[in-house]
This record gives C-alpha cells, sequence and structure tokens, in this order.
C-alpha cells in the first residue's frame, strides 16, 4: 500500500515538472501585456501556462492605464492593464523578429472604461507602414481581437496604433508566434483572420495554448441547424498546420441527416479575398455498411470539393490555392450527401482569412537601424513625431527628416535636421549608415568631441552645419573632410567666433560662390545654406549686408543685419526684365485685389507674374512675407517662386506657370466647361492637403497660411493641385504657446469663427478653412448664398444631411458618377474640420490620410476591386466568385 502512495506522489510530481516545462516550452513566443508596471514584472497566465512580460521595453511612449476592477473577473489576466496614446498620430512597437519567418500576430483590445468616459474607442493598427486593419470597440466589456498571419521581411517589426478620430489609440496585449513557413500560404499579402472555429457540444469553450501549440484561438460555434458529435479516441492529426486534438475531436453534423446542410457567412467588404480551411476526420465508429460521402459546393453550385469521405481519426485539409472572393460578399456553402451515402455531412473545424495586400515599401533597414540607434543615443523619444518607419508612409514622415521614394524600392533618407534637439555627447557613427545624405544639421545643440572623418565618405552630402555648438572641437578639421570643403563638394556651417587651423584657411570669397558651387547639385541646398548664413548676420550699420566670411567653403556666421530688405538677391529681376517677359503684359491670366497676373516666358519656360498693384491692399510687408515663405519652402504641391521684381514702386512675383488657373474657376465651368470628375476632386483635395500639412508640419518654423481657398489652390496642365498665395502666412512657434496673437486677416466665409473672436491664431485656423473648401469641392456651391435657407456652405450641408441623403448635396454635374462610401466620408471630414471649435478639428495630418482613402476609395471603384481591410474580430460574413480546385492536406 505504501509503494503505490509513493508511486501515485511521483507521478503527481511528474505531471507537475511536465506542465511547468509546457509553460515553459514556448520558443520563440513573444507575449506582451501592455501597460504591465513595474516593467520588470512577468507572470504565468492561469488557464493557458503562457508567460506574459511587460511592454515597456518595446515601446517608449503611451500611458499605462488599467481596466475597471469589476470587470477583471470577466477576462484572462494579461488584459487588465493596457497602454493607451493620447499624445501623437502614430505610436509603434518596435519588436525584434526573424527575417523571412511566418508569424501570427495578434492584438487584443478590452476597453473596460479605463478612463472613466464611457467612450468606445476606434482607430488603425498598422503593419510597418501599412494598414493592417481598423480597431472599434463594439461594448466596455467587449474583446476585439485581430490576428494577422505575416511573413517578416526584415529582423525587426513595427506595429503601430494610429489615431483616425477624436478617440484615444490604446491596446491590451500584443503577442508574436511562430508558424510553419509552409504553412497557410498565399499567392500574394498577408492574411488576417475573420473566423476560426471548431463545432463542441456546449456553446461556452474556447480553445487557444497549450492545446494548440501555435495558440491560435478556435471559438466554439452552435447553432440550431447541426448537431455536435465526438470521439473519446486520439485523432492523428500530425502534418504542418498541427490542430489542436480536442478541436478535431468534435464535429459538426446536420440535424435533418436527409437534407443538405448550408453554411453560409458575410464579410463586410464584397470585394474582399479570402482564403478558406475546412478541416475533417471521421469521428464515430462507423458499421460496415455505413458510408459518409459527400460533395461540397458554394454560391449557387460552384465546385469545392466532390466525393470527400473523411478518413477515420485522421485529419484532413482541404483550402482554396488561389484567393476567392464573392460578388454579394456572401458565401453560402452547401454540403450534400451523395447517392452511395448513408450517413449525413460534417466537420470539424473552419478557419477564414482575408487578405490584406501591404503594399508600401518600408524604408531601408540600415536606415531604420541607425535611425533607430540614433534616437536612442541622443534621448529622442519626446519627439513625437519619431514613431514607426522614418519615412513611410509619407504623411507620418519624422519630423525632420526628408527622404526619397524610388520606384519599387526602398526609401532613402536624404536629409536630417536636429537643429535645437538639445543633443550632447559626440556625433555618434550611425550618421555615417545614411549614405543617401545630402543635408545634415546639427546645429544649436550641445554636442562635443572631435568632428568625425566619416563625413568626408559620405559622397553624397552637400551641406553640413554644426553651428551653435559652444563645446564642439572646431580647431582640427579632418584632412579628408577639408580636402571636399577645398574641393567644393562639401559646404561645412561651423558657426561664429571659432579658430580655424590657419594651415586650413584660404582666401575669403562672396557667398555668391558658395551658392554657385552648391546649386548645380541641388537648388535645395543653396536656399537650405544661404538661409542658415544669412539667418545668422547682422550689419555692423544700416547699409545693405554684405557677404559673410568664407574659408575654403566653411562658413563662418556673422550678426544680422536689421534692414527689413529680403534676405537674399539670388532670385531678384530687374523691372526691365518683367517687362520682356511679360512682352509689355501682352497677356492677362487673372485680376484680384492684389492686382493683375500676366503670362510669362523665362529662359524657355512659362511663367505667371503677379504685379502688385499701387493701390492694393497688400502691401510690401505681406510682399515681402510672401517672397521670404517661397524662398526657403518647396513642396510639390506648393506654387514655386522663379523669381520676384523689388525695383522701387514695381512689385512683381513671377510663379511656376498653372496652366489650368485656380480650382474655383474650374469648378465653375469657366475653363472651357469641362466637369472636374469625382477622381479629379479627391486628388485636387489630397494634393492641396498635402501641401497645407507641409507648411503646418514640414516647415521650420511652422507656417499657417491664413488664406486657404479654392481661388488660392492652382491646377497644372495635368489638374495636379499646389497651394498659392502665400502673403497672409504667418511662422508659428515650434515650442510653447499652441497659438499666436495676430490680427484677424483672411477671406469671409473662410474665416475660422474663433480666431474672428479671439484673434488668436493656429493652425487649426487652417484647418476650418480647408473644411470649407472640401465642401465646395463636393457640392459646387458657394461658400455664401444669401438666397439659400441657410446661406453659409456649412449650415446648409448640415441641414441638408438631416434627410440623410448624401446625393442631395453632391454635385449634380457629377451625374451621380462618384463613391458614396467617399463622399460621406469627406463630407464627415469636412465637418470635423468646421467644427466651431478648434480643440475638435483634427490635424492636417489626419486630413490627409483620411483623403487619401477616399482616393483609394474612388481608384477602387473604378478598378472594380477596392483594397480590403477586415477586423479579426469573429463576426461572421465571408466572400468567393471565381471557381477553383481545392487540394487534400
Amino acid at each position: 500500500m505504501k509503494t503505490l502512495h509513493w508511486f501515485l506522489l511521483l507521478l503527481i510530481i511528474a505531471f507537475t515538472v511536465l506542465r511547468s516545462v509546457e509553460a515553459q516550452n514556448q520558443a520563440g513566443f513573444i507575449s506582451l501585456d501592455c501597460g504591465l508596471v513595474p516593467k520588470e514584472t512577468t507572470y504565468v497566465e492561469r488557464s493557458t501556462n503562457i508567460t506574459y512580460k511587460s511592454d515597456a521595453d518595446y515601446i517608449d511612449s503611451g500611458l499605462v492605464g488599467k481596466i475597471n476592477d469589476a470587470y477583471k473577473t470577466l477576462f484572462q489576466q494579461q488584459v487588465w492593464a493596457l497602454r493607451s496614446f493620447p499624445v501623437g498620430q502614430r505610436n509603434c512597437y518596435n519588436v525584434n523578429l526573424t527575417a523571412s519567418r511566418k508569424y501570427l500576430i495578434r492584438g487584443t483590445f478590452v476597453y473596460g472604461n479605463y478612463d472613466g468616459l464611457n467612450q468606445l474607442p476606434s482607430f488603425d493598427l498598422h503593419i510597418g507602414p501599412n494598414k493592417w486593419s481598423s480597431v472599434k470597440i463594439r461594448g466596455v466589456t467587449n474583446t476585439s481581437m485581430h490576428e494577422i498571419i505575416h511573413v517578416i521581411p526584415q529582423n525587426s517589426l513595427q506595429v503601430c496604433l494610429v489615431k483616425t478620430g477624436p478617440t484615444t489609440p490604446f491596446i491590451s496585449s500584443l503577442e508574436f508566434r511562430p508558424l510553419n513557413n509552409e504553412t497557410y500560404a498565399t499567392q500574394s499579402g498577408s492574411l488576417t483572420l475573420f473566423a476560426r472555429v471548431y463545432f463542441p457540444s456546449t456553446s461556452s469553450s474556447f480553445i487557444r495554448y497549450d492545446e494548440d501549440i501555435h495558440d491560435r484561438v478556435w471559438n466554439s460555434y452552435t447553432d440550431n441547424e447541426t448537431v455536435s458529435i465526438s470521439t473519446d479516441l486520439p485523432v492523428d492529426t500530425s502534418n504542418i498546420y498541427d490542430v489542436p486534438q480536442s478541436v478535431m475531436k468534435t464535429a459538426a453534423v446536420p440535424k435533418n441527416a436527409s437534407q443538405p446542410w448550408h453554411l453560409w457567412w458575410e464579410l463586410d467588404d464584397i470585394t474582399a479575398q479570402s482564403y478558406i480551411y475546412m478541416h475533417f476526420a471521421e469521428v464515430q465508429n462507423l458499421k460496415a455498411s455505413d458510408i459518409r460521402e459527400f460533395n461540397i459546393t458554394y454560391n449557387e453550385g460552384i465546385r469545392w470539393y466532390s466525393y470527400l469521405r473523411p478518413s477515420k481519426l485522421s485529419i484532413s485539409i482541404f483550402s482554396n490555392p488561389k484567393a476567392v472572393s464573392s460578388s454579394n460578399g456572401i458565401f453560402n456553402f452547401t454540403f450534400a450527401m451523395t447517392g452511395n451515402s448513408t450517413l449525413p455531412p460534417l466537420l470539424n473545424a473552419l478557419e477564414i482569412y482575408t487578405v490584406v495586400d501591404l503594399l508600401q515599401l518600408e524604408t531601408n533597414k540600415d536606415e531604420v537601424t541607425a535611425m533607430m540607434n540614433i534616437k536612442e543615443t541622443y534621448g529622442l523619444s519626446k519627439k513625437i513625431s519619431w514613431q514607426g518607419d522614418p519615412c513611410a508612409p509619407q504623411i507620418y514622415l519624422w519630423e525632420g527628416v526628408n527622404c526619397s521614394y524610388p520606384d519599387s524600392e526602398a526609401s532613402r533618407i536624404i536629409s536630417l535636421n536636429l537643429n535645437a534637439s538639445e543633443l550632447t555627447g559626440s556625433i555618434t557613427s550611425d550618421i555615417s549608415k545614411l549614405t543617401q545624405l545630402t543635408v545634415l544639421d546639427l546645429s544649436n545643440n550641445d554636442l562635443s568631441g572631435e568632428i568625425p572623418a566619416f563625413f568626408a565618405d559620405m559622397k553624397l552630402l552637400k551641406l553640413i552645419n554644426l553651428s551653435g555648438n559652444p563645446r564642439l572641437n572646431l580647431t582640427a578639421i579632418p584632412d579628408s573632410l577639408q580636402e571636399r570643403v577645398n574641393s567644393n563638394s562639401l559646404t561645412l556651417i561651423l558657426g561664429e567666433n571659432q579658430n580655424l587651423n590657419p594651415k586650413k584657411e584660404s582666401k575669403k570669397v562672396p557667398v555668391v560662390a558658395i551658392a554657385a558651387s552648391v546649386a548645380g547639385v541641388f537648388a535645395l541646398l543653396v536656399i537650405f545654406a544661404i538661409y542658415f548664413v544669412i539667418k545668422r548676420k547682422s550689419a555692423k550699420n544700416t547699409k545693405a549686408p554684405g557677404p559673410p566670411s568664407v574659408a575654403s567653403g566653411i562658413v563662418k556666421s556673422e550678426t544680422r543685419s536689421s534692414n527689413p530688405s529680403i534676405m537674399t538677391k539670388e532670385r531678384k529681376i530687374t523691372y526691365p526684365e518683367v517687362l520682356k517677359m511679360t512682352n509689355n503684359f501682352e497677356r492677362v491670366l487673372g485680376k484680384g485685389g492684389f492686382g493683375t497676373v500676366y503670362h510669362g516666358n523665362l529662359d524657355d519656360a512659362q511663367v505667371a507674374v503677379k504685379m502688385l498693384s499701387h493701390s492694393s491692399a497688400q502691401g510690401y510687408k505681406e510682399f515681402k512675407a510672401e517672397v521670404e515663405l517661397l524662398l526657403r519652402v518647396h513642396h510639390r504641391h506648393l506654387v514655386g517662386l522663379v523669381g520676384y521684381c523689388d525695383d522701387g514702386d514695381n512689385l512683381a512675383l513671377i510663379y511656376e506657370y498653372m496652366a489650368n488657373g485656380d480650382l474655383r474657376e474650374n469648378m465653375s465651368g469657366k475653363r472651357g466647361g469641362n466637369v472636374l470628375t469625382w477622381e479629379n476632386r479627391m486628388q485636387i483635395a489630397v494634393e492641396a492637403a498635402q501641401g497645407l500639412e507641409y507648411l503646418h508640419n514640414g516647415c521650420r518654423p511652422p507656417m499657417v497660411h491664413r488664406d486657404v481657398k479654392t481661388t488660392n489652390i492652382l491646377l497644372n496642365e495635368r489638374c495636379g493641385a499646389k497651394l498659392a498665395d502665400f502673403g497672409l502666412s504667418r511662422s508659428f512657434p515650434i515650442d510653447g504657446e499652441c497659438h499666436v496673437s495676430t490680427v484677424v486677416a483672411g477671406t469671409p466665409g473662410y474665416l475660422d469663427p474663433e480666431y474672428y473672436k479671439t484673434n488668436w491664431l493656429s493652425e487649426k485656423s487652417d484647418v476650418y478653412s480647408f473644411g470649407v473648401v472640401l465642401l465646395e469641392i463636393v457640392t459646387n456651391q458657394p461658400v455664401i448664398n444669401k438666397m439659400r435657407e441657410r446661406p453659409h456652405i456649412n449650415e446648409w450641408v448640415g441641414f441638408m444631411l438631416t434627410k440623410g441623403d448624401i446625393k442631395s448635396i453632391v454635385d449634380p454635374k457629377l451625374m451621380g458618377d462618384f463613391d458614396t462610401n467617399g463622399a460621406w466620408k469627406v463630407v464627415e471630414l469636412a465637418l470635423a474640420c468646421v467644427n466651431p471649435s478648434s480643440n475638435r478639428r483634427p490635424t492636417m495630418a489626419h486630413v490627409v490620410m483620411e483623403l487619401n482613402e477616399c482616393v483609394a476609395f474612388e481608384n477602387a471603384r473604378r478598378q472594380g476591386s477596392e483594397e480590403m481591410y477586415s477586423m479579426a474580430s469573429v463576426d461572421y460574413s465571408l466572400s468567393s466568385a471565381s471557381e477553383f480546385a481545392p487540394g487534400a492536406r
């Protein structure tokens, strides 16, 4: 008897050790409890034996929180805490994984009223630079679980939460599970989970690790049309998919064995491409005379598989080798007995996935690593935009970073501006890994140590600004770097009062020589270099400023003049030259309160010459402001300044020529009567928004336009849009106050009412004006019409929408040829922009993102297929259209 007791004791110990080993056998698993504190905490979740740890080492932003205590008993421990992101448009986790390995990635979201607001959040989820899914929390205690099966292209991955509206993104847990690369194959794209179900006798259970060694979550499914059958015997599941025993030991069969069994679901996106996996095993002990044989078809007789006989206690898996879709988003599968069969069909488990194409290329992986190291070295986590991929997508470009976007290749970083970023220590060698860099600005920091020699090896680097670093050793410049400076292939700005090594000095040359050496390489670099040189000049008297001193191309800044004249003469044009280029003002392009715009020709290129009228309300101050702004800002959706004339009383601005005039003319039909299509309108809207977003976020200091309207959006010969007329623009503080006090300026109807009442100007004033522009684009109605019941377009649109019909406001000239979903989206966006409270308006970065989706909707409509973004929560609905030949596995 004592021997038996010892045996039982040893058996219990062995079982306990085995369970412990299983709990630790989670090779490749990364299981993050988001918001878990302190950061060193780990624990084993009781129901799954999964070891969870804090997410703190994987992200450097966000606030920790906890769901309401009353809800904790409803959930597993890993969702009790959470991390929320009230600051920043995009916040990202950085996780090291195995390149070219397939992973199941799962984000889980339980709101639990953690913030006490009872406001259900919605936001987007991204994989790297690409949208993965939209998260929409349906209830305070609802679990939203999103899964994607994705091959990791590099050895690290970024999972980002993106704010898309007024609510705050958050996440409860984030999990990564390695899979066999041979499983869940697709012809293209990654797979988002729509449903993964099995058929037990009760609906209360779900299965995941450690019964499923890959920690897939299998939800139970029951209905009134089926019954569950099961076995206690083991089922052979030995194949690459490793389906759990507990899943395959049960199956569903129809209650009415003599009738076909219909199983159907519906996808929200009717154009979604799907992959469907069906798992079969015979779990009943059949008599010698029993036969279970059935055919599977879907959507009115399309063949899926014929004469299927499930193997006894052994798994068979059937899936479509090519993605399928359905014209109405509904999949209706029929399981029907053959004439030979004596038993009804069965199904043990079902997996449904939809394809998401992640088309946006990531930035070059070495440069991403370098930027992450630079961020860590200098403690730049406080830079809100420094989250995720540095370059992609462009609307989330990191502050101070500019990139190139070659076709079919990874983005590359071409300029880095860390001016006044509180950098300390030496200049990190990670900068040398940015091999495409042309401009580097490290000015106005507290860097120390030597100027590194690796700068000389960065062959594309044309400008380095190190001024304003008093502790940086500038007494000895590396010989290799000095050679590049001497050869005029590199401009080096060191700052004032530096004692350079005399043997490295050469005779002084005027600033024009510097400009000439750089202009041939890149026009942007010219303006950049001149701006930084002259910004630090101040005259010793009231005369026009003289050229800065230069030693072999090394620029030493001087004090700036207080003279209010325009800062550079590089693009100054005389009045006789204006007369010549316009052929004595022969052809008028347009007139306004500022004066007249004439057609001209300069160096074989067409230009538009805006002559400032002597009676114009736009005086020299506005003229000077516009010139200086356009000399320092460059964007493909801002009208470029070719030159200016400041010749006595003759003031002129010479712009690039925009062949199709302004947007208002084109909307009204004054440009030949051609109606702008909805596709044209959406593209114009997004391009104008990108130009405005650049002023707000890409300029240093940021700029507020103050006169955004349809007549200031110009179109080129291809209807590409550019924002124009910057005479009222104002610079804006980078830090500190979120607004500036200024005299109200702008155009009635477009003018922000909050700005009008308070004189407080912010970038949200431009957002308001742009919202009015969006309503004009949609409706083609005047901004103010006193004949309407609601004179202002904002009020009129709101009033008309109370009828619930978007067609009542869309421009009738479109003849109904537009995407309804896109129209609703752009109107809702416009109405958010014109919210009376500036705090409730979106940023221009958000506006650009939303408009890009509207463009995608319209492109998809015209091409007959729409890119699919599906929730990975279990909401039953599916799709399929083209015939395929399934294969057994």
